[in-house]
């Protein structure tokens, strides 16, 4: 069988961890779950952000958390069919399989309808927040002449990337916080003539992440993101707006998982030092806070004027008073940090 398609096989008693891994490995977000080979059933990346958010041990087996009920095709499909199939429930592949749950074939999204880009599942316009303000230390000497919003990744910069992004899903009001070198961002994007209603507002002085947020009370009057312009986050942006509306957030927060392996054995000990467990070389996977957030507008009357407030600030103070904050999961690939150069250079 094709070496593309043996990438997808992952085993029910491979651990989710390993699995979410693998998709990251792959560049995919949906597995085959096979037991002695096989099909037992599908595993998307929304199975494993379900059980994270639900705190399932990530060591756990896949079959606690893979479904049966995913739509597949079989012997008897025609191509018509499975086209048809493929773009109701937009998946990336279907598997073929026979009476007897062996394997025929896996058809591509990229295959059938030649491009590899799957459309969003929901269109929203609402405004997007970009926080452009920030002097790029860590991209210097470049940023010493370029503002890091202007930065280019492939034909675009770091702004228009984002505004892509947004625009795919029916966004295209934006408010960009400038700063440094506020001029010269104006000045492109003006000329630029992107299609977008392009709102500036400008930091008399560094206001930090959430503090010049306060000049846009009374603009933005509904629920709104707010990105770093630093950051991709390659994720359906509707299903982190899904989430948050589902759970009545105040504020969402979107996470990157990170890994750390620890090189030696650790040693896990109780009471009068007795030990309790020895681990060789484990991996312990935090949770990164990404740079994009859902907020809604009744925050902007929580920023204090005039103060350097950075938006953990408001997320500990809406958590201080029991608001709802809610933390969506994406796997570590899927979070770009191109405000440093080993990501930025990944791009060339």
């Amino acid at each position: 069988m094709k070496s593309k398609i043996k990438e997808l096989f992952v085993f029910k008693n491979s651990s989710i961890i390993f699995a979410l891994k693998q998709m990251d490995s792959i560049g995919r977000k949906l597995l085959i779950v096979l037991e002695d080979d096989k099909y037992v059933g599908l595993l998307s990346i929304g199975d494993i952000q379900r059980a994270i958010i639900k705190n399932i041990d990530l060591n756990l087996h896949v079959s606690s958390i893979n479904r049966d009920d995913y739509i597949i095709a079989n012997k008897y499909h025609s191509m018509t069919d499975v086209k048809k199939m493929m773009l109701y429930i937009r998946s990336e592949f279907m598997p073929v399989v026979d009476d007897d749950k062996n394997l025929i074939d896996v058809y591509f999204w990229e295959d059938l309808f030649g491009e590899k880009k799957i459309e969003p599942k929901a269109q929203f316009n609402l405004p997007v927040v970009i926080m452009a303000g920030g002097i790029g230390t860590r991209l210097r000497p470049l940023t010493n002449v370029l503002p890091k919003p202007l930065l280019p990744i492939g034909t675009k910069t770091m702004l228009e990337e984002i505004f892509e992004r947004f625009a795919n899903y029916g966004s295209n009001r934006f408010y960009i916080s400038i700063n440094y070198k506020a001029d010269l961002i104006k000045y492109y994007i003006q000329n630029q003539h992107v299609p977008y209603d392009i709102n500036f507002f400008e930091e008399e002085k560094p206001m930090g992440t959430a503090g010049s947020l306060t000049i846009l009370k009374g603009s933005i009057n509904q629920t709104f993101f707010v990105s770093n312009c630093d950051i991709l986050i390659e994720q359906d942006y509707s299903e982190i707006l899904s989430y948050h509306k589902e759970n009545n957030n105040e504020i969402t927060l979107v996470a990157a998982l990170k890994h750390y392996p620890i090189p030696y054995g650790t040693v896990e000990t109780g009471k009068n030092g007795k030990l309790i467990a020895l681990k060789e070389k484990p991996e312990i996977t935090f949770k990164i806070n990404s740079g994009m957030y859902i907020l809604e507008p009744h925050l902007l009357n929580e920023i204090p004027e005039n103060v350097f407030f950075h938006i953990t600030q408001l997320i500990e103070n809406v958590k201080n008073r029991n608001g709802n904050i809610g933390v969506f999961p994406v796997s570590e690939r899927s979070w770009k940090d191109i405000g440093n150069w080993d990501e930025y250079l990944k791009f060339f």
